[in-house]
């Protein structure tokens, strides 16, 4: 790319904003998070500093609010059609990524959210890309102000171009990669399209290197936040630009009240650590010096070459970048303990220039084990199915995981040819334990240490029948994995322990995330108790304009806290910069594990690597913690593995079976939705094709007391419904009592012996009208009690009669017995049942 002047050319710039959606939650559960007020500001901003700017002329400006995703596609063509010169692109709005992280979705008006990857009403970014590399352009510039903007990066490096045609597209981008911006208000524009309308709006020539220097340089002195209290960084593909491959987007006049030397662009922003230390010795004089040499750089067009005036021999070298991959969780705390590293004089030169700088990024634990065990060679040669540059990021120089157990883990899984060397520290550089973090609003009085994680859940719910347990998701996040392993304990029923765990949805990624979303429901905050490591009650608060309810920590003695650790990864042919790279890990690690180190993660509240484990920094109870905790066990790496894989199984495909009383009581509640096949119908939509489910016909006593209107397997849904369908062939009453009691105990043993092998989870089903509740009750209830106990199948019986779940009646004692659950015409029959079958299936049709 050459350094290009698009004026006296014919240019376009399509500004997109979605301000207003067509759903929004929570009022719409396919609903997207809200409404963007502040977009309607940054469209205008923008429109008014580009038509003011000299490098568009009328007409060729064209904004679009809020629209529908055939309205963008349509308009973008049109741009890309028309623009000969510089085609601008700018999306403003909500986005998401897909669940791999390999694509962005920009989300037009009418975006909505399905179950898995549905994202009707969005447009990819790969296809905005395929639009934009056949434009008749010669330049491309396309600006993104939306969660996950950084990601897009990734996603050009990645885009299929055999004729290098993508290369004419540069990118600025609001965001870090996997990072969501918060979305303001109606009264002003949003952080990043504010500062660029500004700096657009400053007068003279602005070119895109300078546009993001001055944007980044100006959000940082703002201390502008992303969510989860990260700061806010601006991004482009690659910089810094050479001087000789710039686009310039603005040539307004120069205000004449704007100071004349001010560096409005930050193109030279290199000269202000130098000026600024010459500045305050030599005077007034001086300083009157200083500014017109500013302005002399500032006017020529030969100022990058400019000595520094302390007799340096020029500005500094662009720093060696690390690059630092670590858990999701830890991730908040190693970029504060980054920036502080980068500020610090074991980062600095005698020059005053950085040695190196730090990029640090995050994926899921149990992805970046197997990255690095298995798929060492596709991270650095790309194949179409495996490619862990595209889900995880580059290649990395340091590892920090949570758990030593996870480098364990990797390497006895490492295959013949390794093509990524680990090289751990001997011991972590400090320590967190796994806590339950339970509100203060639940009336629980659990001691603070001593118990097992089992035991204390069980006493919280006793305590407290609102009480719920939240963790984040295992194969994601190792402090959720390491708390599943204490909850799991020793050889107990999967099934039953993840029941303790309460499910609404996919479960948020991250201890991170699942503090800063619970609060968006203030009952759900009040009553959730959650697994999350402990230095997140510390530092894990900053969730922008949010209150989180107060928790105080609970210490189980059998979950293996969080041991961080440095960990050097060596890729085979990365020899070319050995010892330079070398040098500036070790001088990280150093600082890191130093005093320096210890004093940022202190703030963050780590507690010390060994002895007592005490805290680096702060009070304890200022943060509803206890000052000394007995470390519990180290993780195992066989035992994580083995936690993931039952946690795997017992989140797998489900097993439902469904028991429908055809008995002739029944002849009054079996037709229409809100019949008894009806009901069962509308319960589907919580099975997809991996799921085994089957229907009996419950009728009869004395004899057979059942018959399979549905075998047991799986099937789409369409037989299903088939199969409920009223009529001789399918779901119909039969002229005939039934026996409930032999109906259950043939049940569940028919599940207890599909279950022996495996942890999936499983669940009965029996819909009656309790007419025939008198063969179950006595020795004969007592019994069905017992079998459900100990079958480890949940029952959900379901009465299509009031009062079928008071207390004493058999199907609450029968749903108590096997942890399932009573409901009856009291009850918000359908929805229930639907999530109770939805617990236990994919959902995947």
């Amino acid at each position: 790319m050459s350094r290009f002047d698009p004026r006296r050319k014919v240019n376009r710039a399509l500004l997109a904003g979605v301000s207003e959606y067509d759903h929004t939650a929570p009022d719409d559960a396919q609903g997207v998070n809200g409404q963007l007020p502040a977009v309607r500001r940054n469209r205008r901003a923008l429109e008014d500093a580009l038509r003011r700017g000299g490098v568009f002329g009328a007409g060729e400006v064209r904004t679009l609010a809020s629209p529908a995703p055939d309205d963008f596609t349509v308009e973008l063509r049109r741009a890309c059609r028309d623009a000969e010169g510089l085609l601008l692109l700018y999306f403003a709005g909500h986005a998401v990524t897909s669940t791999s992280g390999s694509e962005l979705h920009l989300q037009m008006r009418t975006a909505r959210v399905l179950t898995g990857d549905g994202l009707p009403g969005s447009v990819s970014f790969s296809e905005v890309l395929g639009e934009l590399v056949e434009s008749r352009a010669q330049q491309v510039v396309v600006i993104l102000d939306c969660c996950y903007a950084g990601n897009a990066a990734g996603i050009w490096h990645r885009f299929d171009d055999p004729r290098r045609k993508k290369d004419k597209i540069l990118l600025l981008m609001s965001v870090q990669p996997n990072r969501c911006i918060l979305g303001g208000d109606a009264d002003a524009a949003t952080p990043f399209t504010r500062e660029l309308a500004r700096v657009l709006d400053g007068g003279g020539e602005v070119w895109l290197s300078g546009l993001y220097a001055a944007v980044k340089d100006r959000m940082a002195a703002a201390k502008y936040k992303a969510e989860d209290d990260d700061p806010q960084r601006p991004q482009a593909l690659a910089p810094p630009w050479d001087p000789e491959a710039d686009v310039l987007l603005a040539a307004g006049p120069v205000d004449p009240h704007g100071g004349g030397t001010e560096d409005t662009t930050g193109r030279f922003s290199w000269l202000r650590r130098p000026l600024d230390r010459v500045r305050k010795p030599i005077g007034l004089f001086g300083r009157t010096v200083v500014a017109l040499v500013l302005a002399f750089v500032a006017i020529g067009a030969a100022g990058y070459g400019v000595l520094t005036l302390t007799g340096g021999s020029g500005p500094c070298e662009p720093p060696l970048e690390l690059r630092v991959l670590t858990d999701p969780d830890l991730e908040p705390a190693i970029r504060a303990a980054a920036d502080g590293y980068l500020a610090s004089d074991a980062n600095t030169t005698e020059d005053g220039c950085p040695r190196s700088g730090v990029t640090v990024y995050s994926a899921g634990a149990a992805h970046v084990v197997t990255a690095l065990g298995e798929h060492s060679d596709p991270w650095q040669q790309p194949r179409e199915d495996v490619n862990p540059q595209r889900d995880i990021g580059p290649q990395p120089d340091v590892w920090i995981p949570a758990t030593r157990a996870d480098v364990d883990r990797a390497g006895d899984a490492q295959v013949e040819r390794v093509f990524a060397r680990l090289e751990p520290d001997h011991g972590p550089f400090a320590y967190s334990p796994v806590v339950l973090a339970v509100p203060e609003g639940l009336d629980a009085g659990l001691p603070p240490t001593g118990q097992s994680l089992p035991k204390l859940v069980g006493a919280l719910k006793d305590a407290d029948g609102r009480a719920q347990v939240r963790r984040p998701d295992p194969e994601f996040s190792d402090a959720a994995l390491l708390a599943t392993v204490g909850l799991y304990g020793d050889g107990a029923d999967v099934r039953r322990a993840e029941e303790l765990i309460s499910r609404a949805g996919r479960p948020e990624p991250s201890a991170v995330r699942l503090l800063c979303t619970l609060p968006a429901d203030d009952a759900a905050d009040d009553r959730s108790a959650v697994l999350v490591p402990e230095f997140l009650l510390r530092s894990g608060v900053g969730c922008h304009s949010v209150t989180r309810a107060g928790r105080t920590a609970v210490y189980p003695d059998d979950v293996p806290g969080l041991e961080p650790t440095f960990v050097r990864v060596r890729w085979e042919g990365g020899d070319r910069d050995v010892q330079a790279r070398d040098d500036r890990v070790d001088r990280f690690r150093d600082w890191l594990t130093g005093e320096g180190g210890r004093e940022v993660l202190g703030r963050q509240g780590f507690r010390a690597a060994t002895g007592e484990r005490g805290l680096l920094a702060g009070k304890a109870a200022d943060h509803g913690l206890t000052s000394v905790v007995p470390p519990a066990d180290p993780a195992d790496a066989a035992r994580l593995d083995r936690t993931l894989e039952r946690y795997g199984n017992a989140h797998g495909p489900g097993r439902v079976l469904f028991l429908l009383d055809s008995s002739g009581s029944m002849a009054g509640l079996w037709d229409g939705p809100s019949g008894g096949p009806g009901i069962l119908k509308q319960t589907l939509t919580g099975l997809g094709r991996g799921d085994e489910y089957g229907v009996w016909a419950v009728h009869g006593v004395g004899g057979p007391t059942h018959s399979g209107l549905l075998d047991f397997g799986t099937h789409p849904r369409a037989e299903a419904e088939k199969a409920l369908r009223a009529g001789e062939e399918g779901a119909r009453v039969r002229d005939a009592e039934a026996d409930p009691r032999a109906a259950l105990l043939d049940a569940l043993a028919f599940m207890r012996e599909r279950g022996a092998g495996d942890e999936r989870p499983q669940l009965i089903v029996y819909l009656t009208d309790g007419e025939d509740d008198n063969r179950l009750a006595g020795d004969h209830l007592r019994e069905v009690e017992n079998r459900a106990r100990e079958s480890g199948v949940p029952v959900a019986m379901v009465t299509l009669k009031s009062g079928g779940c008071d207390r004493d009646r058999p199907g609450t004692r029968v749903a108590e017995a096997s942890q399932g659950r009573c409901l009856d015409a009291g009850d918000d029959l359908v929805p229930a049942l639907r999530d109770e079958v939805a617990r236990i299936g994919t959902g995947e049709e």
